[in-house]
């Protein structure tokens, strides 16, 4: 009797391991989407998360074997600490504000792993009306508005000491995100910190005419710097390793979608924000494209990678803008060694 037992229950595992092989081939994401990853965006839902949103939508992420919830973020230097304390186990946030970060604290346990911003979307927004030209020296004698948490304004002093100005007579008030546009619109402040394709679209709602907004974009006046990187804990790599490489696979993907269909790509983001306009996003994602995303660097050497030497050059900036007191190299701050290949990170 016990054997005969034995011998239904062996046939039943043997049936289930089949079954469940037969179930996987014909439906491969499903069957791999094991591994959970909590991702943080650096913001909310717009345009320029179109990549992300489309790797999910597409199942690009179900096909690594990823179960991927996207979050929004509150600003791209917050994003950091989420993913080092394990909160989340990846995010989108500031390369520049990750070396600070691991300057203060080199035990922290997070690096970047794909470049998103090859060139960085760090900016001051202001009224011509109020003043302020794209002329960096404009701004002397200005009040401007800062977010606290925003990428932008981190980089203050970094842009300072590039472009030479005389802080002495610039008035910095600390402000809300919700309030920004807002504020620089009424005339309050003469300029914002922001990335200049959240900035100036969310201007024009807010009704100032195209020829009334500047835009001094902090790498176009010697700030040679990269943007917003994915980050991962890295515990969390060393022990799913092929996870990462995945959702960098998977990822590579959703963005060289959002780069061919941009339209496609902001109907993504108002499924998750119905009260944004689908023309507005579409222009954001698109200005986000050309100015930040597909740059020539790119456009040669693929999506995600960095030129080390580059990354190495700016963190000797920061050194003397941000009074780095340590030694971060850009081994420790980007490994790259869970990048697809070149050939699969080509952008259309």
């Amino acid at each position: 009797m016990t054997l005969s037992i034995s011998r239904r229950r062996l046939a039943a595992a043997a049936t289930a391991v089949l079954g469940g092989v037969a179930f996987a081939a014909a439906f491969p994401g499903a069957a791999l989407a094991q591994t959970d990853i909590k991702f943080t965006l650096d913001w909310r839902f717009e345009g320029p998360a179109a990549g992300f949103l489309l790797a999910q939508d597409r199942g690009y992420f179900a096909d690594e074997g990823l179960n991927v919830t996207i979050d929004t973020g509150n600003g791209s230097v917050e994003a950091i600490p989420r993913v080092a304390t394990g909160a989340y186990q990846m995010g989108f946030g500031d390369i520049n504000s990750l070396i600070k970060f691991l300057d203060e604290d080199p035990a922290q346990p997070v690096k970047a792993v794909m470049m998103v911003y090859d060139k960085p979307v760090f900016s001051v927004i202001g009224r011509v009306s109020k003043g302020v030209t794209s002329d960096p020296k404009s701004l002397e004698g200005k009040k401007l508005g800062a977010p606290p948490p925003d990428g932008a304004f981190a980089q203050w002093p970094a842009f300072v000491a590039a472009a030479g100005l005389d802080t002495s007579t610039i008035t910095i008030e600390s402000i809300g995100f919700p309030v920004r546009e807002p504020m620089l619109a009424s005339g309050d402040v003469d300029g914002v910190f922001g990335f200049a394709f959240s900035v100036i679209l969310n201007l024009k709602a807010n009704g100032v005419p195209d020829e009334d907004i500047s835009t001094i974009l902090f790498a176009d006046h010697g700030l040679n710097l990269y943007g917003n990187a994915i980050m991962v804990n890295e515990a969390f790599a060393e022990a799913n390793p092929d996870a990462v490489k995945g959702f960098l696979k998977a990822l590579a993907k959703g963005f060289a979608d959002a780069v061919a269909d941009p339209a496609a790509g902001a109907a993504a983001v108002l499924q998750r924000n119905e009260t944004l306009n689908i023309d507005t996003e579409t222009a954001r994602l698109t200005m986000a494209n050309e100015m930040n995303i597909k740059t020539p660097y790119v456009v040669e050497n693929g999506f995600g990678g960095i030129d080390e030497a580059r990354l190495a050059a700016s963190i000797e900036t920061l050194k003397i803008s941000m009074a780095l007191k340590g030694a971060v190299t850009a081994a420790d701050v980007f490994d790259a060694s869970y990048l697809p290949p070149a050939e699969e990170r080509m952008l259309p």
